[in-house]
């Protein structure tokens, strides 16, 4: 399946937090669509290492994502990702500006997409008007811990600030549910970022028993191309 991505498609990506057990159970009944992003998540990629990255790919053809929310040594991490053949990596907006340009320089050298997370910074449009060049994806995200306050919400409202300069994709994540991916694109982003959740976990997303050959069929013919 094709390793880039495009405007002119509404993507899902699922996120994996957990174990392999789990990869290797639910990846193998995902609809081959090149709307479906994979992310190896950073609870995940802590757990199983980079190899765990490369089993990711052994069951997954199409546009991988290492959440690695590079913070400093941006060069390394992003060389990292490309030797386990995932197609973007990601930092966090809170890292220093020099980290992030380094960050995006070197996912241009390897052919990454560079993807940063502003998870916890207020003003997403004034820390990428400091960077030398805008990302390829920027993510606006409400944080799985921030869920147990009803009081802060996914900053929608930060799309159209983003977009009035520059011509990046934007992911949106934070305790989505499959009901949840409309709005989604109803406010201008690209991609709903949804974990894979434990059924004994407070947080929120696609509880892993689901039938995700199914719910990904219906969520796809909801959002069309």
């Amino acid at each position: 399946m094709p390793s880039t991505l495009t405007f002119s498609r509404r993507y899902v990506q699922l996120a994996f937090n957990h174990t392999l057990m789990e990869a290797s159970r639910i990846l193998p009944q995902l609809p081959r669509d090149v709307r479906i992003i994979i992310e190896a998540g950073t609870p995940f990629i802590k757990r199983e290492g980079i190899q765990g990255l490369h089993y990711l790919r052994r069951y997954w053809s199409g546009f991988l994502v290492a959440d690695l929310k590079i913070m400093d040594g941006a060069k390394e991490e992003v060389s990292f990702a490309y030797h386990a053949r995932a197609n973007g990596v990601t930092a966090l907006g809170t890292a220093p500006t020099e980290t992030l340009d380094q960050f995006i320089s070197s996912c241009m050298r390897y052919g990454l997409y560079s993807m940063i997370d502003m998870l916890g910074v207020d003003n997403p449009l004034k820390k990428l008007m400091r960077l030398k060049q805008p990302p390829n994806v920027v993510i606006i995200h409400k944080g799985r811990d921030e869920e147990a306050n009803p009081r802060i919400i996914i900053r929608y409202k930060d799309i159209n600030k983003i977009r009035s300069k520059f011509d990046t994709l934007i992911g949106v994540a934070g305790g989505l549910q499959a009901s949840d991916v409309r709005k989604v694109y109803f406010n201008g982003g690209n991609i709903a970022i949804l974990n894979i959740v434990k059924v004994s976990e407070f947080y929120q997303g696609l509880p892993e028993t689901l039938n995700f050959n199914l719910v990904l069929r219906q969520i796809l013919n909801e959002i069309g191309t």
